[in-house]
């Protein structure tokens, strides 16, 4: 009976056959190529294990995307990366990934389970650039080729291991510590503790945002009602000064309880600063080939999902998003399909109006799809540019990752691209929670503002913080 590929792990043959295909990879690798391997490990958590998979002397990147029972994956370290503004931000990122891929050195006898399959991760700006140059300025794009990767998917699960090859740098170098960090990583797995609760973490202090979206969506909707716009999606952003500073893994592992129907993500761009949320809205998902976008609008408590149905400007908004998309994707060559009528989809305690399209992707990139996606009326509004030039002048702060598409391409030309909503930045004890409502015909001041609350609310909820003052009863 043949060794299963799991079974030589804990042999010396194991071993051996990791340093041969290290071998045969770096032979095949130009001056450029930078060697990828992979071996599998038995069932973890990636979500506890990101602590542990680079060392202290890592550079600070971490990335998880936590689709957990589905695709699961943690990131740390960069083998490659590259951060740019422009308009040009998506071709650019495109290139890259593809050049990143296209140079890693893999044994081609040997295909690799999709779960395993090395990623280039990547994390937009809501806009082209950001309005000022500051060290903590988002960039337009930041793209990674990470040094570690660490994937599951069921009870399947594959550690990989990238760098380039030089100096003291070799192949049996690499092999040898990929190994070691896999029997680590299975030692650690059996015996980490829960992650840590936060329940003693409180809100010290909150910062008032009412009075000011007032005023500026009241200007918004004037806007609406001129017909200078059909829709604009005004955000707000609150600062909650916690009581200590929490791990982001510990804030964010409580969403796989109260956000299961969502991605959950974090985006470490450097140690003391971290993006983190659930998001429930896919820009795009690229498989086989097959392309899917959602279209999510029109927000409601979940139990008020056969009011949300029946609400004529709810269906408004929700249906501007759908004929967007649908005629974004027409244009760039694609044939959309999409359901005749929303279907209700929950998240947490939230509910929304849903439609998921589809068309096969056929020739088109990933993210030239995405370039011309980006943003959908469900985060920005119509027309587009005179609603961005709307957002940047109403919204008085920098968008940076809220909104903005968040996610990965993987060596066989699959993506997943989530929206980054309901989710927040955390620096130390301060945490950034940003959240938007859509202003049509028919909106009202004070029923957005309570879409708005309700949003903050959950979330801080969900990330067991207390969320202060309820909002008061959901406006018919």
């Amino acid at each position: 009976m043949a060794t299963s590929r799991a079974e030589l792990l804990h042999t010396g043959s194991g071993f051996a056959e990791l340093l041969a295909e290290a071998d045969r990879c770096a032979r095949q690798l130009d001056e450029d190529g930078l060697l990828s391997l992979a071996i599998p490990l038995q069932a973890c958590d990636p979500l506890r294990l990101l602590p542990h998979l680079d060392g202290v002397d890592g550079d600070g990147f971490r990335f998880l995307w936590d689709g957990a029972p589905g695709l699961c994956i943690a990131a740390s370290g960069r083998a490659h990366s590259l951060e740019l503004s422009g308009p040009r931000r998506f071709e650019l990122a495109q290139r890259f990934a593809r050049l990143c891929l296209g140079r890693l050195g893999q044994a081609p006898a040997r295909p690799t389970p999709r779960l395993a399959r090395p990623r280039v991760l990547l994390a937009f700006g809501f806009f082209d650039a950001p309005l000022e140059a500051h060290p903590l300025a988002v960039p337009g794009v930041q793209v990674v080729l990470p040094r570690w990767q660490l994937s599951r998917h069921g009870q399947h699960c594959w550690l990989r291991l990238q760098r380039p090859l030089g100096g003291s740098i070799t192949a049996r170098g690499l092999a040898e510590e990929l190994w070691e960090k896999a029997r680590e990583l299975e030692s650690l797995a059996g015996s980490l503790p829960a992650w840590p609760a936060t329940a003693e973490l409180h809100v010290q202090q909150r910062s008032a945002w009412q009075e000011r979206y007032r005023l500026a969506a009241s200007q918004a909707l004037a806007l609406v009602e001129e017909t200078r716009l059909q829709k604009l999606v005004l955000a707000v952003r609150q600062q909650l000064q916690l009581s200590a500073h929490p791990d982001p893994l510990a804030l964010l592992a409580p969403l796989r309880r109260h956000q299961s129907g969502s991605c959950r993500f974090l985006w470490q761009r450097q140690h003391g600063t971290a993006l983190l949320g659930a998001s429930p809205e896919r820009l795009l998902t690229v498989r086989q080939g097959q392309l899917r976008s959602d279209a999510l609008a029109g927000t409601a408590p979940s139990g008020a999902g056969g009011m949300l149905l029946a609400s004529a400007k709810d269906r408004l908004e929700h249906e501007l998003v759908v004929e967007t998309i649908m005629a974004v994707l027409a244009r760039a060559g694609l044939q959309p399909r999409r359901p005749r009528r929303p279907r209700l989809a929950r998240h947490g305690q939230l509910v929304h109006l849903h439609t998921p399209i589809t068309a096969p992707l056929g020739p088109q990139e990933p993210l030239s799809v995405a370039a011309a996606l980006h943003p959908t009326p469900a985060v920005a509004g119509l027309p587009r540019r005179e609603a961005m030039g709307w957002l940047r002048s109403l919204e008085p702060f920098e968008r940076g990752h809220y909104a903005a598409p968040i996610g990965w391409i993987d060596s066989a030309g699959d993506a997943d691209l989530r929206v980054a909503i309901r989710s927040g930045t955390l620096r130390g004890s301060q945490l950034e929670l940003t959240a938007g409502a859509g202003l049509v015909q028919g909106s009202a001041v004070e029923r957005e503002l309570r879409e708005v609350q309700l949003k903050l609310g959950v979330l801080q909820q969900q990330l067991n913080l207390p969320a202060g003052q309820a909002p008061g009863p959901w406006p018919l």
